[in-house]
């Protein structure tokens, strides 16, 4: 029986996890330089974090937001959702009220500055994909666009398959 680190292919599929695990942290590293951040969310008083824009692309989706319902959708825990809320409500992006359906039910929804704000970005957002993309050919972005909706289908199974494993 052979060790499977003997295999080509192995060390094939090893090299090749490495070079997609080095793009993919050098992509983190470069969406979180202060650059591109000050270009996508603004500065100074005026800013807003990544997971803040998270949040607005999911309020402005829909009318309102259930606070369960939400924390799910950014799989967080109901406190972190509550602690981006809280932010987003004192920049005046975002209100919590008591749901019509049930007063113990906390909803919330997108202001009007929220939406104008999540506009904004989405659009510097579209500029900055546009610049990305524009290197490369069109034939090719139906597949990237495959292979990347792949990829994070295959983290969600890891994390999912992780979180159902036993410890040991």
């Amino acid at each position: 029986m052979t060790d499977a680190s003997s295999d080509p292919r192995y060390r094939e599929l090893y090299d090749l996890a490495v070079r997609i695990g080095l793009a993919w942290r050098e992509i983190r590293r470069g969406a979180s330089t202060a650059g591109l951040r000050e270009y996508l969310y603004g500065s100074g008083e005026d800013a807003i974090e990544q997971g803040q824009m998270d949040t607005l692309d999911l309020l402005a989706t829909q009318p309102s937001w259930r606070m369960s319902e939400l924390a799910e959708a950014l799989r967080v825990d109901p406190s972190t959702a509550t602690r981006a809320i809280q932010r987003l409500e004192k920049a005046g992006l975002a209100e919590r009220t008591p749901s019509r359906e049930d007063g113990r039910v906390v909803e919330v929804c997108i202001t009007e500055a929220g939406r104008q704000r999540h506009q904004d970005v989405a659009e510097r957002r579209s500029v900055l994909m546009t610049s990305i993309l524009s290197q490369y050919r069109y034939s090719e972005l139906p597949v990237l666009a495959d292979m990347l909706e792949r990829f994070v289908l295959g983290v969600d199974e890891f994390v999912t398959n992780r979180d159902t494993e036993p410890s040991t």
